[in-house]
């Protein structure tokens, strides 16, 4: 079926470009994700929302709605079935955020090891969850030396690869434990606590938890008890956001406000998802595209005479330490105020390009270091040659 032109839209106005994407398809209104309720929905046929605005029944209940869309990979804020009730259409952006959140952990991961004094080379990262994110996390820490072990058991059961590995397996032989597991409440593949009390008994010792999933997952609580276990602590999504725990964000050696997945490029990925879906949905053809955005060229770093050339390439293409640094405040403010606090962050949350953007300069010598790079994204060039 076609649809006509002068539809009423209701959009989050943290998505980038939804207002010059959907621009074609009608009237926008934009609002703060959390601040969407089933008054501001009633009189829209379209809804455009990140993780931040849970779509239930009850705020579509009434509503004119045709189409549904959010601009996330993650999908536990929908209620599907309240969607199939009244015929409504849904797209989201698996897999947009993906190597944002893998740049991330890669980020986090060299300046961790980098305050500990060691190297990455030839530990052994723990993968919870091999998908869009925890493929592509596998992939760059393979490309940094590190040996990789995998937990996914709907990959398990779906292609019977031993490579798949037990939980327990991967927990008891991991120096790094990075989550990248969907939260799921129920059922065999239920990850609600899944990070508890027992597993972490059996963490090796020295070990360090990576969590850029969902806060749920982990049991902070847990994780407290668990502290002198514990050989560091990387933490970007919480429980009870966005009033986070003071004390638990005081625990992690790097603390970030659920910005893993910030990049400029995964945002521009995940509206231009949502806009293709919404394209398909009503049988139009595409009348904006964010192909230029994302092909910025955001200049040159020199690594040729680095003692370390990967921790400094990454460091200035993505300083995660500012990221970390913008949150610690929220340790002194009353609990009233701990919610705007951290939902300012991620809505003034500055404009951070992959490193696809960044041309990395090497010296001839440093051949192990240009292939890793190259592996990481970055454009790579030789400048000198060294007898």
């Amino acid at each position: 079926m076609s649809y006509f032109c002068g539809m009423k839209i209701v959009a989050d106005s943290a998505i980038p470009y939804v207002a010059e994407a959907f621009a074609d398809f009608g009237t926008i209104t934009l609002r703060q994700g959390r601040s969407i309720t089933p008054e501001t929905v009633a009189g829209a046929e379209m809804l455009l929302v990140r993780s931040v605005t849970p779509v239930t029944g009850n705020l579509i209940a009434g509503s004119s709605l045709k189409f549904v869309a959010t601009a996330t990979s993650g999908i536990d804020h929908v209620d599907f079935s309240a969607l199939r009730k009244q015929g409504i259409g849904f797209a989201h952006a698996p897999g947009s955020n993906a190597n944002s959140v893998a740049e991330y952990v890669v980020a986090a991961l060299l300046r961790l090891a980098k305050a500990q004094q060691r190297e990455l080379a030839g530990l052994t990262l723990g993968v919870i969850g091999v998908g869009h994110v925890g493929s592509v996390v596998a992939r760059y820490a393979e490309a940094l030396g590190m040996r990789c072990l995998l937990n996914d058991p709907p990959l398990k059961r779906l292609t019977g690869n031993k490579i798949y590995i037990s939980l327990q397996e991967v927990v008891e032989a991991s120096d790094f434990l990075t989550l990248h597991a969907p939260l799921n409440r129920e059922g065999v593949d239920a990850t609600y606590h899944l990070i508890n009390a027992d597993l972490l008994k059996r963490i090796k010792p020295g070990a360090a938890l990576v969590n850029t999933c969902r806060g749920k997952v982990v049991d902070e609580s847990a994780v407290k008890e668990a502290q002198s276990r514990l050989g560091g602590l990387i933490v970007d999504v919480w429980d009870h956001e966005p009033a986070i725990d003071p004390e638990y964000c005081g625990f992690a050696d790097i603390a970030t406000p659920h910005i893993a997945g910030y990049s400029f490029d995964g945002k521009v990925r995940g509206v231009a998802m949502i806009h293709r879906g919404a394209c398909e949905f009503f049988h139009r053809r595409p009348a904006w595209s964010a192909e230029k955005l994302l092909t910025v060229f955001a200049g040159s770093i020199d690594v040729s005479g680095s003692p370390d050339p990967i921790g400094q390439a990454v460091a200035q293409a993505y300083d995660i330490a500012s990221d970390d640094a913008r949150l610690r405040p929220i340790a002194r403010l009353p609990e009233s105020d701990r919610g705007r606090f951290f939902d300012g962050l991620r809505a003034s949350y500055p404009k951070r390009l992959e490193f696809a953007h960044f041309e990395v300069r090497c010296a001839e010598r440093q051949l192990w270091e240009k292939n890793t790079l190259a592996t990481l994204g970055f454009k790579t060039t030789v400048i000198n040659s060294q007898k």
